[in-house]
């Protein structure tokens, strides 16, 4: 857990809402100067941090809605952090709780050097981040979509293909349109298959876009890591823009934790509690280093045996 310690004039903590947003600011001595809610207007927001600009550093917990006020305050030459909301949570949660009192709270984090940072992702890169995003979760709904056809088909205890199906081509899709005898259940897989042939278009063309985006802009980091026996082309792109900048982690160990590759131990009094914190990190780069140590193992003798000699140390 990093702390935002540097020292300001003034400290602005914002609780930020979809629509709304509630502002304090308070100086050196603890003192609000200004503490009122507004509207999500760049205008309105710009009006209350005029007089302190220079002089002031704007925190925000991180949520889905941060992006505007990071852009805001970076074209305004405002120093922005971003709060980690699960360590916040542990730090300022009390008995009371409402958004002004949860913007006092965080202007006195960033004041008392204990204001848990995450990490900012930077502008120009953030929507392909996103965008990538997007389409691992669409592939997963497409994968749904693709063991529900082949559980129906176990369900009504239909003779299996002489073939293995995937889904994925358009051939396959097309035998599974006349497959099943009762009509009502031809007509549920016929919504799935068309939804599956929706989405691999889609995909197709989300996953075409990043590409070139990512060849345009750090076409050496995506080829160092395709270069990698178990990383292709989508493992390649979600690590590349996840990471962002490689040098934000001072150390091996310290990305290993954010990548979730980690075991935390919990002990107290000389006991150990198994491990905890598990889920605190990056679940994109958690599932991306998972399949690709599936994927270098597939065929790699040499990594079997590694791996065998691992567990017998375990």
């Amino acid at each position: 857990m990093n702390f935002y310690t540097n020292t300001h004039p003034y400290y602005c903590g914002i609780d930020l809402h979809t629509r709304l947003l509630y502002l304090c600011i308070i100086d050196n001595e603890n003192n609000i100067l200004v503490h009122e809610k507004i509207d999500d207007s760049p205008e309105k927001l710009l009006a209350l941090l005029s007089p302190y600009v220079g002089n002031i550093v704007v925190g925000v917990e991180c949520m889905h809605c941060w992006y505007w006020v990071s852009d805001f305050c970076e074209l305004h030459n405002i120093d922005f952090i971003l709060g980690h909301a699960l360590y916040m949570k542990a730090i300022h949660a009390g008995k009371t709780k409402n958004d002004k009192i949860d913007a006092l709270k965080i202007a006195k984090l960033i004041r008392g050097g204990n204001f848990p940072l995450a990490h900012a992702y930077s502008k120009e890169h953030r929507s392909i981040r996103d965008a990538l995003r997007r389409r691992t979760h669409i592939m997963r709904m497409s994968a749904q979509l693709k063991a529900h056809v082949a559980s129906t088909i176990s369900q009504y205890n239909l003779p299996a293909l002489e073939t293995r199906l995937n889904l994925q081509n358009s051939p396959d899709r097309q035998k599974m349109h006349h497959f099943f005898p009762d009509e009502a259940v031809q007509k549920s897989m016929d919504l799935n298959l068309n939804i599956i042939s929706t989405m691999v278009h889609e995909l197709y063309k989300i996953e075409h876009y990043v590409k070139t985006q990512a060849q345009t802009h750090n076409a050496r980091d995506l080829h160092i890591l395709k270069s990698f026996p178990g990383i292709g082309k989508i493992l390649a792109l979600t690590i590349l823009y996840e990471v962002g900048d490689i040098q934000r982690f001072p150390s091996v160990q310290k990305f290993a934790s954010y990548s979730r590759l980690v075991k935390c131990k919990a002990e107290s009094a000389g006991k150990s509690y198994g491990t905890q914190g598990n889920k605190i990190g990056n679940a994109h780069l958690k599932w991306a280093f998972s399949e690709a140590a599936v994927l270098y193992l597939k065929g790699n003798d040499n990594a079997k045996r590694y791996l065998a000699n691992l567990q017998k140390r375990m």
